[in-house]
C-alpha cells in the first residue's frame, strides 16, 4: 500500500510540474527614439554643441518639456507612435534678448513588429523625413538624414549643421 502511495505522489508531482510554463520576461524589446548630432555647418565632421537648448515637444494638447537648458552635440529624441508626425521646437539662447527657434517636424511610416508574448510590439519608423520652419533668426542651416530607418538608438539618423 506504501508503494501505491509514493507511485502516485510521484505521479502527482511530475503532472503538476509539468503544467508550468517558462516566465516571459522582456528584456530587449523597446521602441527605438530619434538620434540627432549637431555638426559645425563650416566644418561637417566636427561635432558642435548647441548651447542653452531647449527642446519642446509639440502634441495636439499643447508643448510638453523634453530637454530643458543644455550644452549638447547630440540628442535623442522619442516620435510618436500613434501618428505617422512627430515635431519639435529646437530654441538656442545666445542671449538674454536672443532667442532662436526653429519648429522641426518629422514625418515618417509607423512598422509594428511583434517582438514576443512578454514584449508585445515595438514600432520602427521608416521613410524619415524632416521639415524645419525657421524663425526670424535661423540658427539651423540643414538638416541630412544619415538614416532614414529607425530600428535602434545606436548611432546618429539626422545631422543637424548649425
Amino acid at each position: 500500500m506504501n508503494k501505491i502511495r509514493v507511485v502516485v505522489l510521484i505521479f502527482l508531482g511530475i503532472l503538476s510540474f509539468s503544467a508550468c510554463e517558462k516566465d516571459d520576461i522582456c528584456t530587449d524589446a523597446d521602441t527605438p527614439s530619434l538620434v540627432i548630432r549637431f555638426y559645425d555647418v563650416a566644418d561637417t565632421t566636427e561635432f558642435k554643441d548647441v548651447d542653452n537648448l531647449i527642446v519642446r515637444g509639440l502634441l495636439p494638447e499643447g508643448e510638453q518639456d523634453t530637454i530643458d537648458n543644455t550644452a549638447l552635440d547630440s540628442i535623442v529624441l522619442p516620435l510618436r507612435v500613434d501618428s505617422n508626425t512627430t515635431s519639435f521646437t529646437l530654441s538656442r539662447q545666445t542671449s538674454i534678448d536672443d532667442i532662436n527657434v526653429d519648429t522641426l517636424t518629422f514625418n515618417y511610416i509607423t512598422k509594428e513588429i511583434y517582438q514576443s508574448r512578454a514584449c508585445g510590439y515595438i514600432v520602427n519608423y521608416e521613410q524619415l523625413e524632416p521639415n524645419i520652419v525657421p524663425s526670424d533668426s535661423l540658427w539651423i542651416q540643414e538638416i541630412r538624414v544619415v538614416d532614414s530607418t529607425i530600428q535602434n538608438t545606436a548611432s546618429a539618423h539626422v545631422k543637424i549643421l548649425h
